[in-house]
């Protein structure tokens, strides 16, 4: 993570700031120089601040240059052998500022004295695009402009197709955008006392509705924001924090920043293929009413793509912009929710630097290796509405837990459950409850899976439009560059069956029956590969209605049945799907998957849902963990809350109170940097979980016991019942992630008690080999697809 030296207090730029980042700067270099008054040892340095130095974009960088001061008018800024007339601003002890004039790849930048006595210091980068890519490979095409997000139309980078269809006031053609390019541009808003932002008046004059605040160290000045918008590695990024009346755009004054920048992540599930649009959280007035910047981008909206290496690309370049423009923050922290935690523990594992702390909300681990046991939500789900339909324990809601590991609820209605018995569905196994697979990934495995199902907002405006119905909208498509593709040129997938044993788990608690247990594996089957899928049915796809699927029922399709592998004849078990091995070691070597490398400071921090069979099921705070315990021995530095919730009463959030406890988490770590990260822990940074009011309930370092240990359960363990997923339920690990698990034969799992307490009889044996001819999945070993 980031290190300071220690200081008082922090102060805005030209004053001294004192960064020395791991992977967010650069090492300086260093020359011993004579001076005029005679031979004297002296070090002379210069080193990025704004970026790591093979990672600059846009043509310019922030540098610091070290000199004893007597030297600091007499230095000149020289960039691939010719001399500029750039000039860095002195704090008496240091120079800084913005360098530019880098073209693209290889550049030496040297600071030489100006009397001609050498190179004091010299720096070699590689300078990148501000368009990018940096390193994410092939950027995707088609993309879709959303600059009308800010009433305007992207640059014209191309006089002809393909490309976005840029027009004129008149709405005439002028040309054609790739890039989606905007200029940057700085707006002034102020907080009305309506709780909205609105445009601050260019006269300089104060609204009367403008409301105030009142910073950390007493101050009460406007609640005025400065707002600079613009792209960046071809997405919109946003920079927000106070600014005082008749703040220049050109010059702004930070006299009001207090140094800490949240880098806010937006979550959401999408294919890519669109420039996305910067969240409204970009703007929280709780967050920049405190004094901090935030820094957004819809290149870190996980409801604009899921490659993750091009968010981590793009969170480097735009945070180097923000410290070009503003200055190098006090600590950087993460803050998002869903993929915006995703993209923290990603971001930290695989791009040391941009954060210095992390704050995830309703977390994950990854998003990839959830995949895995969503894709089984539909197969399940199906076996039990459709293939078992005659079995009454489906009736009961709760019961479908026993297979799909979630949750389940029957006061929580499938919508679905009124339209089936007018389609002829009714029987002994319709639920009218719901399984968290029901209500929250219901048309996931398509949006994964299925090439022919997805859109980008604006995609009219994209010409030509065969180039848009070319588009594989599957999640192996938006990441090709890491995933590849096969022989005939289709993206690899990694979803695979093979082996699994649903209800394994139940099965040996005697929940389910042996003929039950059979009959699942039996006949769940699998997915077609993508390249065989066809368009989806009702709900899924937009524009079937009800009266349409009552006239035809064969338009019902809620769980994709017609991109399933089912059984070819009734006494052939259902096919399982086999994923690519190279797409999954891929997941691995590409850090798509988080291996559980997250050496920041960081509170996990999420609102207990499962009542309401929200998608972000409690348990995953735990998979963190324990990926974390396995790869660092420790994670003592990671603290987990839970916020208790109810339907329909308004949610608690610890959101702010975490962001608190982080600051004074690391202004611990900056006085005391020998003591490292867990040891600077403050009191409150501990685990904790609260009432549905957001008060505390309990605190302490046992209070999560009994969750990824045999120890006796703990306070919050007790208070906040947590569930599984369908391949924990089939005797997969509690932290998930197996991509291809290892296989055994049948019969060694007959000898080795796979099974017990049941004896499967030799009819039941016969069966099993039927079911499993390549083995079944032997969960004590590792996961086969990792390198």
């Amino acid at each position: 993570m980031t290190r300071w030296t220690t200081m008082p207090a922090w102060t805005p730029w030209p004053a001294v700031l004192l960064l020395a980042a791991c992977g967010g700067g650069s090492e300086p270099t260093e020359t011993r120089q004579s001076t005029a008054q005679g031979v004297e040892s002296m070090k002379l340095s210069v080193r990025l601040l704004s970026s790591a130095p093979q990672w600059v974009s846009g043509g310019d960088a922030r540098i610091e240059v070290r000199a004893a001061p007597g030297l600091h008018d007499k230095l000149e800024i020289w960039i691939n052998g010719r001399k500029t007339a750039q000039t860095l601003v002195s704090d008496g002890h240091r120079l800084e500022g913005v360098v530019a004039g880098f073209v693209d790849g290889e550049n030496l930048l040297e600071v030489r004295h100006a009397k001609g006595k050498g190179a004091a210091a010299s720096l070699r980068l590689t300078n990148h695009p501000i368009s990018g890519p940096m390193f994410s490979g092939p950027q995707q095409q088609p993309f879709v402009c959303t600059t009308s997000q800010f009433g305007l139309q992207p640059k014209v980078d191309s006089a002809a197709e393909p490309g976005y269809a840029v027009r004129d006031a008149l709405n005439n053609l002028v040309g054609y955008s790739r890039h989606c390019a905007i200029d940057s541009f700085v707006t002034h808003l102020y907080r009305a006392a309506d709780n909205s932002w609105k445009a601050l008046p260019p006269d300089g004059s104060t609204p009367a509705d403008m409301t105030q605040v009142t910073l950390a160290d007493g101050r009460t000045v406007d609640f005025i924001v400065r707002r600079e918008v613009g792209t960046i590695n071809r997405f919109l990024y946003s920079f927000a924090m106070l600014a005082p009346h008749g703040d220049d755009p050109a010059h702004p004054d930070t006299g009001l920043w207090n140094g800490r920048l949240e880098y806010y992540f937006q979550g959401g599930v999408a294919i890519g293929h669109s420039q996305g649009t910067v969240h409204s959280r970009s703007l929280d007035p709780d967050v920049l009413k405190m004094g901090h910047a935030i820094v957004h981008s819809s290149g870190n909206n996980t409801g604009t793509h899921y490659n993750l290496q091009v968010a981590g690309e793009t969170a480097m370049m735009t945070k180097e912009r923000f410290v070009e423009r503003y200055g190098a923050p006090l600590y950087t922290v993460g803050l998002g929710g869903s993929g915006g935690a995703i993209q923290q523990y990603v971001l930290a594992q695989n791009n040391p630097g941009v954060l210095d702390a992390a704050l995830p909300v309703q977390s994950y681990p990854d998003m990839v290796t959830q995949t895995i046991h969503v894709g089984d939500c539909e197969l399940l789900e199906h076996y039990m509405d459709v293939t078992d339909r005659d079995n009454p324990r489906w009736q009961q809601a709760k019961a479908r837990t026993l297979l799909v590991g979630f949750n389940a609820e029957p006061a929580v209605i499938d919508p679905m459950s009124q339209l089936k018995p007018l389609i002829g569905m009714a029987g002994a196994s319709m639920s009218t409850g719901s399984t968290e697979c029901v209500k929250s990934w219901r048309g996931l495995s398509a949006l994964v899976m299925n090439p022919l199902f997805g859109q980008a907002p604006n995609q009219q405006h994209y010409l030509p439009q065969s180039e848009i119905a070319a588009i594989q909208w599957t999640h192996y498509d938006d990441l090709r560059n890491i995933y590849g593709v096969d022989g005939d040129g289709q993206p690899r997938t990694t979803w695979d069956n093979v082996g699994v044993q649903y209800g394994l788990k139940s099965l040996k608690e005697g929940r389910i029956t042996p003929a039950e247990f059979l009959d699942v594996n039996f006949k769940v089957g699998g997915w077609k590969q993508p390249k065989q899928m066809v368009q989806e049915g009702f709900p899924l796809l937009p524009g079937i209605t009800p009266p349409m699927v009552i006239a035809d029922p064969t338009l019902f399709d809620p769980w994709s049945q017609r991109n399933m592998n089912l059984a070819p004849a009734a006494d052939a078990p259902a096919p399982r799907t086999e994923g690519d091995p190279l797409a999954m070691r891929a997941a691995y070597t590409s850090g798509m998957v988080f291996d559980g490398n997250i050496p920041l400071p960081t509170i996990d921090h999420r609102q207990y849902m499962e009542r309401e069979l929200d998608m972000h099921n409690v348990h995953q705070s735990f998979a963190v963990r324990k990926r974390v315990l396995q790869k660092m021995g420790t994670s003592d530095h990671l603290v987990i809350w839970f916020t208790d919730t109810m339907p329909g009463v308004p949610k608690a959030s610890q959101t702010l109170e975490a962001l608190a406890v982080m600051d004074e988490w690391m202004s611990n770590i900056r006085a005391n940097p020998h003591k490292g990260v867990a040891e600077n822990r403050p009191v409150e940074a501990v685990d904790s979980c609260f009432d549905i009011n957001g008060q505390l309930m309990h605190a302490g370092p046992d209070v999560w016991d009994g969750v990824i240990d045999d120890k006796p359960k703990g306070a919050c363990t007790l208070a906040f019942p947590m569930f599984g997923t369908s391949r924990i339920v089939a005797g997969a690990p509690f932290e998930g992630g197996i991509y291809k698990c290892a296989l055994k034969p049948v019969q060694t799992a007959l000898q080795d008690g796979t099974y017990a307490p049941w004896m499967p009889d030799g009819p039941s044996v016969a069966k099993l080999h039927q079911i499993f001819p390549q083995g079944v999945c032997d969960y004590t070993l590792p996961d086969q697809a990792r390198p």
